[in-house]
């Protein structure tokens, strides 16, 4: 039997999908390690936001770290200790930009707008005030979120991609139909400036 190529929760690219990990969080579920919040009250986007990419920088931490411990192995090296290893994830952990994990806070923004366009996620009622109220009259404040029944009853096919939940239409076939119609031309070669000044 042929087993098919295909990625874990999170894709190819990312350890963990951002609609399994916004489902897990909401659910009260504390994934990857984040606080376990109450779900009838909800979270706000901005923590929802900063907990994924904080699990998302860890399980990055976590894979070098791993990656390094196999490496010692191949090279008939003592693999690390509990210690040695818990500091090396710290290590990879301290030195990861904040900015190097793809998501952005307008990328989340717009997913999770996604989320309340399929009623998946509702409006709790609960709000506090925002730090950018101090200073810009009629910012929004911090609204809190929590998972509808419609969002609980959702498969895991639906919660890893829900532009393709939102948007049936646009499905692989769609895409692919696209990518026959265009045509690729050849780039022409040119000069560089500098062999052109000489």
């Amino acid at each position: 039997m042929t087993e098919l190529l295909r990625p874990a929760r999170g894709g190819f690219t990312r350890p963990f999908g951002c609609g399994w990990f916004i489902r897990e969080f909401l659910l009260g579920h504390g994934p990857e390690g984040r606080p376990v919040i109450d779900p009838n009250r909800g979270a706000c986007q901005a923590d929802l936001f900063f907990h994924y990419k904080s699990a998302l920088h860890a399980a990055y931490a976590e894979d070098a770290t791993a990656w390094e411990n196999e490496r010692r192995v191949k090279d008939k090296k003592e693999p690390f200790s509990e210690a040695e290893y818990a500091e090396r994830v710290a290590w990879h952990l301290s030195r990861i930009p904040y900015k190097l994990v793809k998501c952005r806070y307008h990328s989340f923004v717009m997913y999770f707008g996604m989320l309340k366009k399929l009623q998946w996620v509702e409006a709790t009622g609960e709000e506090e005030a925002s730090a950018p109220q101090d200073h810009y009259e009629g910012f929004d404040p911090r609204r809190y979120y929590r998972l509808t029944k419609k969002g609980k009853e959702a498969s895991d096919d639906q919660w890893s991609n829900p532009h393709r939940a939102l948007y049936p239409q646009f499905d692989v076939a769609y895409y692919r139909e696209k990518r026959k119609s265009h045509r690729y031309t050849r780039r022409v070669p040119t000069l560089s400036r500098r062999s052109r000044l000489h």
